[in-house]
């Protein structure tokens, strides 16, 4: 496509855009707007601002507290389209966050194995230790063979505002991820059949 040479013919023939050859102010040798810039100083000054945007966005009090409020107002619309994303969009999600947030990782990583350790009794035996790495296992292999993860959950949770479980073979049992997220760290006790 053939451009005007000038900003004078490109409004005259109402053109968005014109090309001189010779280039701008900060070098750039690329279409420019009737009115302003050319489009590389343009796209250069967007992610300025967009940079900028994002650190208020992230910083702003005002915005977290609006957040907030939107939330509490529509907080079933928001689990709903949550719960509506692909499984993939997920995944990519929650490893930019991760990505991201290393130090939060390892903070927790190390905390949810703190929190193992204080739970396993020392008088656990070779064999029981042996079951429980069984049960890991387990859940690796059937998140690999169905594609849907799977976890080891504890029956009675290692923390809970009602009791807390051991760190146990048989306190541990193999479910879906989707499970263990809807029992959160709750204690569901079966009812006893007479």
């Amino acid at each position: 496509m053939e451009y005007p040479k000038t900003r004078k013919e490109a409004k005259t023939q109402g053109a968005k855009f014109y090309f001189t050859g010779e280039p701008c102010s900060h070098g750039h040798i690329a279409l420019r707007l009737v009115k302003g810039t050319c489009i590389e100083c343009r796209k250069a000054e967007w992610a300025r601002s967009n940079e900028s945007r994002k650190d208020y966005f992230k910083t702003s009090e005002v915005v977290k507290e609006a957040k907030r409020r939107y939330y509490e107002r529509n907080r079933e619309l928001v689990i709903a389209r949550a719960a509506a994303r692909p499984p993939e969009e997920k995944r990519r999600s929650q490893q930019k966050w991760k990505d991201a947030n290393v130090l939060y990782v390892r903070a927790d990583t190390k905390n949810r194995r703190r929190k193992h350790r204080q739970a396993t009794p020392k008088w656990l035996t070779r064999k029981q230790k042996t079951e429980m790495r069984e049960l890991y296992k387990i859940a690796i292999t059937m998140t690999k063979t169905t594609g849907e993860p799977y976890v080891v959950d504890h029956i009675v949770p290692l923390r809970s505002d009602t009791v807390c479980g051991l760190h146990v073979p048989w306190n541990l049992r193999v479910i879906t991820r989707e499970e263990n997220l809807k029992k959160s760290n709750h204690f569901i006790d079966t009812p006893k059949h007479t």
